[in-house]
């Protein structure tokens, strides 16, 4: 039986619907002329629309929870990834978005938390300015949301994500694919070292994108780690 019946009109359909519009109420636009640099040092404030019940001020609410503790320039990137994430969305949202990084960039690399650092290179695949955004955050989003799943499927072991499994009883792998070679295959160097690449060499994206990359280089739970200790040592791999 497939995986999902119908595919792929049937997952299209379904994600679709997940992208209608986010309406904004009356008095709700986005501050397209903001000065970054003040929001960036305003602590969170409280919702100045607490009756409304658009999608933007459910969501912004939503967020102003998240980020209780960080600025108005975190709850605005939240928000248009928000929209833009979207089949339609505000005008000047994408640019909007844009400017942030580029006035504020260096400040959110070291504020935001990874999954927003995550959510907002997704936003540079569908929205960068250049091919080498778009490609870059269309290539990360693929990653981290492929890890996202299968990490959170290992949880579901009971087994530390720190811990690599032991050796057990061999098998097959999906689509009849060859098998890794552990010791001396270079996969997982042949999947990072573009990336790295084509993030030193983004002056926008490239930032946000070295900086969530050197976070799953130095977290000792993800795959890549498991794999370098399953392999028994630190140093540099063959290719």
């Amino acid at each position: 039986m497939p995986t999902y019946p119908g595919a792929p009109d049937t997952l299209i359909y379904r994600w679709q619907k997940r992208r209608s519009r986010m309406d904004l109420g009356p008095g709700e636009d986005l501050p397209l002329d903001a000065d970054l640099a003040a929001l960036a040092a305003m602590p969170v404030g409280p919702d100045p629309f607490p009756e409304s019940s658009s999608g933007h001020a459910v969501k912004a609410r939503a967020l102003r929870e998240e980020f209780a503790a960080g600025t108005e320039l975190h709850l605005l990137n939240g928000l248009l990834i928000a929209h833009l994430r979207k089949r339609r969305f505000p005008r000047g949202a994408r640019n909007l978005f844009h400017r942030i990084w580029v006035e504020q960039g260096e400040v959110l690399c070291r504020q935001l938390p990874s999954r927003w650092l995550i959510s907002s290179l997704i936003t540079f695949g569908d929205h960068g300015q250049t091919e080498g955004e778009r490609r870059l955050g269309l290539s990360l989003g693929v990653l981290f949301s492929t890890m996202k799943l299968y990490e959170h499927e290992r949880l579901r072991s009971g087994r530390d994500a720190s811990t690599p499994f032991q050796k057990a009883g061999g098998g097959s792998l999906p689509l009849d694919m060859p098998g890794f070679a552990l010791r001396s295959g270079g996969l997982d160097i042949n999947l990072l070292a573009p990336l790295w690449q084509a993030a030193l060499a983004e002056p926008v994206a490239g930032p946000p994108a070295q900086e969530v990359l050197t976070r799953l280089n130095d977290d000792p739970r993800g795959l890549f780690a498991r794999l370098q200790r399953m392999r028994g040592t630190d140093r540099d791999v063959e290719t």
